[in-house]
């Protein structure tokens, strides 16, 4: 398929960080998700692809049109580029209706077209009796809808948010969290949305692009990017919580025995390269799951017996810390816990599979 999109570019800053963008690609309508933590250049990339800021060096291109390529000099101003771009504080004019706030991207189209486009949009998100309040007398969740709507009622070809829950209370972007994504299923436009949260990277993203002080450090689908981290740093970032170095043993039929710990675990090792012998192993808390009887029933190849070292709360979830050989980490639901009777010293079965053990190269002797 033909990108629509294909970035390769570099922005400095005076005696601040580079930003350096390697073959940047959205070639599909739905949501790619910018992710990393604050300050990795996150932000910067989105205000060069919406030509708010200009890169030092490299092109930009949307189909067979240059948006930007410093070489020869070639800068397309944000009005040409046909995107929307809603920023992280929303960016309302105060002292505009909610209707005239949508409208200011209309200018130049005729009255009539302005008006049904005006009304279908108002329609479209759901902000019927609203048209004539100013920003002030909207809640949080409605001037979120306002800005997108001010963004899309020109219909453009790419669709640019920074952040958008980042300016709501908790509760507020956990409730909207799902209405923004049926939006934008709805919208059905190629869309770049900056995170620096987990969570909302996998409840919104189709794909991940994962950056890391400035670079990227890998793309592609959220479950691949989140659950098969290729270096140190992704692990750390996209949140796995148990990175253990271990040694492998042996592979056979193209699964791998690793030494972790006092324990040995078993993992798929269709990534690792022929002849690794030391590896860090990458579990997520949620792929394991607790047991007391050792009788149970399970595909899991890996039945480790554990420790429980603490248990704490972690929103509406119980994380528990275990000893089984090495430092591992569990998610459970608090009811789990109490049929399971958890307590601090308890002895239990941790049942892992194969597949949801991610190994990746080290350098031998190293840790970090």
């Amino acid at each position: 398929m033909k990108s629509t999109l294909h970035a390769c570019f570099t922005k400095r800053f005076a005696a601040g960080p580079v930003i350096r963008v390697d073959d940047l690609r959205l070639d599909r309508s739905g949501v790619t998700v910018l992710f990393g933590a604050s300050g990795s250049g996150k932000t910067t990339v989105l205000r060069c692809l919406a030509g708010l800021d200009r890169p030092d060096e490299g092109t930009i291109r949307f189909g067979e049109e240059i948006w930007s390529d410093v070489a020869r000099r070639v800068f397309l101003p944000p009005a040409r580029r046909q995107v929307g771009f809603v920023p992280q504080d929303y960016a309302l004019f105060p002292h505009l209706t909610v209707a005239r706030n949508i409208a200011y991207g209309l200018s130049g189209i005729p009255a009539a077209e302005c008006a049904s486009r005006l009304a279908e949009t108002i329609r479209w998100l759901g902000l019927q009796g609203l048209e004539q309040r100013l920003p002030g007398q909207l809640s949080g969740g409605q001037q979120q809808r306002v800005a997108l709507a001010r963004a899309v009622a020109p219909r453009p070809r790419l669709l640019l948010m920074d952040e958008p829950l980042a300016a709501l209370d908790a509760p507020t972007r956990l409730r909207l969290r799902g209405d923004l994504r049926q939006l934008l299923r709805t919208l059905n436009l190629p869309t770049i949305l900056v995170t620096h949260d987990r969570t909302e990277a996998m409840a919104l993203g189709d794909a991940v692009v994962v950056m890391v002080d400035g670079a990227i450090a890998q793309q592609g689908r959220v479950p691949e990017v989140f659950s098969q981290p290729t270096n140190l740093a992704v692990a750390d970032i996209v949140g796995m919580e148990t990175v253990r170095p271990g040694r492998v043993l042996g592979v056979t039929d193209g699964l791998a025995t690793v030494a972790l710990g006092t324990a040995q675990v078993t993992a798929l090792a269709d990534n690792l390269p022929s002849g690794t012998e030391d590896v860090y192993a990458c579990i997520r808390a949620e792929d394991v799951v607790l047991a007391r009887d050792e009788t149970i029933h399970s595909s899991s190849r890996n039945r480790l017996p554990a420790v429980v070292r603490s248990i704490r709360r972690d929103g509406p979830l119980a994380r528990v810390e275990l000893d089984c050989g090495f430092p591992l980490s569990a998610l459970l639901t608090p009811q789990a816990c109490e049929e399971l009777a958890l307590r601090e010293g308890s002895r239990v079965l941790a049942l892992i599979k194969a597949p949801q053990i991610h190994l990746i190269a080290r350098a031998a002797g190293t840790w970090d």
